[in-house]
């Protein structure tokens, strides 16, 4: 296992899919048979559950950026404290634009296996996001 190697993945998982929305990369950087841990409810299976995440924030923050503010490999491991900003110009968990700036935290640990992300815990601060919203919180 090379921890560099593994930060280096994730990192461009978040800059490529996230960030500039090219969701072909989750076709090279998705195990086929991945894991998202913490989905809602509802969620798709495998890589189409990112894709539908990307894909949801994305509409809802066409400006999206998530920013890694720490990363830590142990083994097969990468935990990563990160902040997500946009402006909220498209339609997301029903709500309409409002045109306001905001700013999450969270923190997510992947696994990765053969170079490829096989699992994830995601913890975002969504209460939050919603209060910026408008929305409670």
């Amino acid at each position: 296992m090379d921890l560099e190697a593994n930060k280096q993945i994730y990192t461009r998982y978040i800059e490529e899919a996230f960030n500039r929305g090219n969701l072909s990369v989750l076709d090279e950087l998705l195990d086929p048979d991945y894991v998202y841990r913490d989905a809602p409810p509802g969620t798709p299976e495998g890589p189409a559950a990112i894709r539908q995440v990307v894909t949801m924030f994305r509409t809802g923050f066409p400006d999206v950026e998530i920013t890694l503010d720490q990363l830590v490999a142990e083994g097969d491991y990468v935990c990563a404290r990160a902040t997500t900003r946009g402006t909220h110009r498209g339609l997301i968990f029903g709500l309409e634009p409002t045109g306001n700036a905001v700013t999450m935290k969270g923190m997510t640990m992947v696994r990765i296996a053969n170079g490829k992300i096989v699992e994830s815990w995601v913890k975002n601060d969504v209460a939050g996001l919603m209060a910026q919203l408008g929305a409670g919180g």
